[in-house]
């Protein structure tokens, strides 16, 4: 038997549907995914706290879970929304079904609803509060309920996501025949500051032939000095960039000090600290799909990307180049120092499962760093 859920939406609109995750109730901005695959990837992306995602593909969960394809060490999405949840699942790695999964994690998931309705709401009015509720269906108390959820921007989530500990990461990307295998590396040392680094942005890097240290987002200037790597990286991470204070002054500590690469979060904290601004888009860009031209060579990128805000290209001083643009709506998806070794793109180059068009960036993020 089928428990009702209830999904509503701080402007009035309800969808009932059917629970297939945790009972209970849960609220959080309501956002949506393009992505076909890599559900278990965006469950455990960081980038999601505070967030319900809904995914656009009609069918969630045909291959299972694993213990393999996650991207930190727990679940952050606030809920989950699909079209039609399989509980028959077909995969040599899954070890449960997508409902075992969530159910023992905790987290809320609604199924059974015009998804295509509610995705259309969403790039029609923006980004939007949601609520779900497996004990209570009344929509009067569910739209108030979503009405009460604070606004991201007002929230400090990375401290939620983040290490409290420094700790060195050895692990590569995964094998076929092999899985996960550690790589030993002496130099470059490159510091990650921990904003809610994604697992494989780590490996990725790893990969490129780096040693990984991993630092929390406070006194991130002192463990700099303390540790002196020869470059610095900025994670990903969720919520307002404005907020992430302590990273904005650190990259301006570090300019013309050390080579530094940020991706998602990172990026705009690098647009911020080099006198730029950012701004909230409508309803954000989520999914795999998202085709990105490189400025300075003309390709074209289809790439993975998860975020709110972006930056505002006007406001860049003259020493900063946009050098990747999203061809969907001309956003900035990449920007360079003109003088410093100082770069950062907005979309996910590592994403797993993929696209994998731009691994090439953590290459020269590596090589910048054995050269300073």
């Amino acid at each position: 038997m089928f428990k009702e859920a209830i999904l509503a939406l701080e402007d009035g609109t309800y969808f009932v549907g059917r629970s297939f995750g945790a009972e209970g109730e849960t609220g959080g901005e309501l956002i949506f995914n393009t992505s076909m695959t890599g559900y278990q990837e965006i469950l455990t992306d960081p980038s999601y706290r505070g967030q319900i995602v809904v995914m656009t593909y009609t069918q969630i969960g045909n291959y299972g879970v694993n213990d393999e394809d996650v991207e930190s060490k727990e679940v952050h999405v606030r809920g989950f929304v699909v079209k039609e949840a399989f509980s028959y699942y077909s995969n040599w790695r899954s070890k449960t079904s997508l409902g075992e999964y969530l159910r023992s994690k905790g987290i809320v998931a609604i199924e059974g609803i015009d998804t295509r309705a509610l995705v259309k709401r969403i790039r029609e009015k923006g980004v939007i509060r949601g609520f779900i509720s497996t004990e209570n269906l009344d929509p009067v108390r569910a739209v108030q309920k979503a009405r009460q959820i604070p606004d991201i921007s007002q929230q400090d989530l990375v401290s939620e996501v983040s290490t409290s500990e420094i700790y060195y990461w050895h692990q590569g990307p995964w094998d076929l025949k092999e899985g996960f295998k550690d790589l030993k590396r002496d130099k470059p040392l490159i510091a990650v500051v921990d904003f809610g680094v994604k697992f494989n942005i780590l490996r990725r890097l790893t990969h490129a032939g780096a040693k990984i240290v991993v630092i929390p987002p406070v006194d991130t200037l002192n463990t700099v000095k303390k540790l002196n790597p020869d470059a610095v990286f900025l994670s990903n991470g969720p919520g307002d960039p404005e907020r992430v204070l302590e990273g904005i002054r650190l990259v301006r500590n570090l300019l013309g000090k050390k080579p530094i690469f940020g991706i998602c979060l990172g990026c705009q904290i690098i647009g911020l600290a080099l006198g730029g601004k950012t701004y909230k888009l409508k309803f954000g860009h989520h999914g795999g799909n998202h085709p990105v031209k490189d400025l300075r060579t003309g390709k074209i990128e289809i790439t993975a990307q998860n975020h709110n805000f972006a930056i505002d290209p006007d406001t860049l001083p003259p020493e900063v180049e946009v050098t990747h643009i999203n061809l969907l709506d001309s956003t900035v998806e990449g920007i360079r120092h003109k003088h410093l070794p100082v770069f950062a793109v907005q979309y996910h180059p590592e994403n797993s499962p993929g696209p994998h068009d731009s691994y090439y960036l953590f290459e020269e993020f590596v090589k910048e760093a054995l050269r300073s």
